[in-house]
């Protein structure tokens, strides 16, 4: 390996793959066209995140349509995705922090550092489940009780809970793991982790809730089920011979040279996943002060409608995040630049084209949850107003997205902190008192104006440290 005149990284031909260098087959992650490249990575994660969002909405599907009491079940659960989301938070918090370090260090032909870095997250993944499952096992019904549950959803919050939390250590592994697996560009393969698990639910879901008659106990154990499949098939790739980068015995003790600046670059998406978790408490408890259990029922479709947005950009993100990751550490500042421009386009265009899906046709999607004539007339209304900024969104993922390809793990904590906990969690008490004549859609109007100042406070710091950033890339 040697640099370049212009301060680039140059894989010479005939490095020993076991010295700790990167083969020279990711080197196609700066030699591809980019166009190519975010095609063949982006596709398949986009589809896997896709398919991931089945899990909680095929479940969201089946029991806002269980006979006589799908509205009352579909709150109720509606009220467990707080903990679900600290759990998939959790997982982004090691995943997400590590997989990018991971690619920089392969972009830096350190392979040896690259593997320890998989090995000490995998390690952290499994002590962080263990806690989380005693913790949601013991006092899920507390959590519940105190994020927006009535009386009249309680038990259904629970008994989902219940099961759901015996599956924790699959949410976290496969989550978690899979990020390594698409750091390496092996995309395609992690789109597969999730579809095997995604397959699965959508089979055993009706087979449990009607026909074993478990309603939602049913879902949550068709989900871990599907989970546990998912993550045999994570830990085999990375334990196999396909993999670039391997689970070993010896990187499984937490250093924290390692583990700590994982943790740092993780914390931004963390904040972001775990953040949804605090918003969806307090819209909750406003939403029941304000419209009682429909409004509560409206927002667990909104939540779902949500990820149609976040999830795929996500993959979108995910996607680039390899090649951003690996060309800046290889040095090539005119390819992060291609790279980011080109995942800005592709972002912008899917988030307005589904803003006008939503503003267009807002019953067609909340009849996918449920076919209660109230909670679906009332949803018509609420969705249009919540995602009403969602056409801007692209922006506000494309940029968070190649922060933390970057490493830039300041600034993503910044755009995180300055969306959630600044602008929406204030906005969500304040607005219903400003509109006085229909409180609880004022609690959701907040999401949209909070929207509308994040984007444009990210936009501001995304433009002078990404030029900053490059300046110093070209300078090194």
């Amino acid at each position: 390996m040697r640099r370049t005149e212009h301060g680039q990284v140059e894989i010479q031909k005939n490095e020993d793959p076991n010295s700790g260098g990167v083969s020279e087959d990711k080197e196609f992650l700066r030699t591809e066209p980019l166009g190519k490249l975010l095609l063949k990575l982006a596709l398949p994660t986009v589809a896997a995140q896709l398919i991931n969002m089945l899990y909680n909405i095929v479940d969201r599907i089946y029991i806002g349509h269980i006979p006589d009491i799908g509205a009352t079940a579909l709150t109720g659960v509606g009220v467990c995705m707080p903990l679900i989301m600290i759990v998939s938070a959790f997982a982004a918090l090691v995943g997400y922090g590590g997989a990018p370090r991971a690619s920089i260090f392969m972009g830096k032909q350190d392979k040896e550092s690259a593997e320890k870095t998989l090995g000490n997250c995998f390690m952290l993944q499994i002590i962080i489940s263990v806690i989380l499952t005693v913790v949601l096992l013991i006092w899920n019904r507390d959590f519940l009780m105190a994020f927006g549950a009535s009386e009249n959803t309680i038990e259904y919050g629970v008994d989902y809970m219940n099961i759901y939390a015996l599956g924790t250590i699959f949410v976290e592994i496969t989550l978690g793991m899979n990020a390594f697996i698409t750091a390496q560009g092996f995309a395609k393969t992690g789109m597969l982790s999730v579809l095997i698990g995604a397959v699965a639910n959508i089979i055993l879901d009706p087979i449990f809730i009607f026909g074993f008659d478990m309603d939602v106990r049913g879902a949550a154990l068709a989900t871990i089920i599907s989970q546990a499949l998912s993550c045999i098939w994570v830990v085999s790739f990375l334990c196999g011979k396909r993999t670039f980068l391997k689970i070993k015995k010896k990187n499984l003790g937490l250093t924290p040279k390692i583990i700590l600046p994982c943790l740092a670059l993780g914390i931004a998406t963390f904040i972001m996943q775990a953040s949804e978790s605090v918003i969806s408490v307090c819209f909750n408890s406003s939403l029941q002060k304000y419209g009682g259990d429909i409004a509560v029922g409206a927002m667990t479709i909104l939540t779902s409608v949500m990820q149609f947005a976040m999830l795929p950009l996500q993959g979108l993100g995910q996607g680039a995040q390899p090649i951003i990751s690996y060309c800046y550490g290889a040095g090539d500042s005119g390819r992060v630049r291609s790279a980011f421009k080109l995942l800005l386009k592709v972002s912008m265009a899917y988030s307005v084209l589904l803003w006008l899906l939503v503003v267009l046709f807002p019953g067609g999607f909340a009849a996918m949850f449920t076919s209660d004539e109230a909670l679906m007339e009332y949803t018509r209304t609420a969705l249009r107003i919540y995602m009403g900024s969602m056409f801007l969104f692209g922006i506000q993922m494309a940029c968070q997205m190649t922060f933390n390809a970057l490493g830039k793990a300041a600034e993503s904590i910044i755009v995180a902190v300055m969306r959630k906990f600044v602008l929406l969690i204030p906005l969500i008490y304040l607005m219903p008192q400003i509109i006085k004549s229909d409180q609880a859609m004022a609690v959701y109007i907040a999401e949209t104006i909070a929207d509308l100042f994040a984007v444009t406070f990210t936009a501001i710091l995304f433009v002078f440290q990404f030029r900053k950033t490059l300046k110093n890339l070209k300078g090194a």
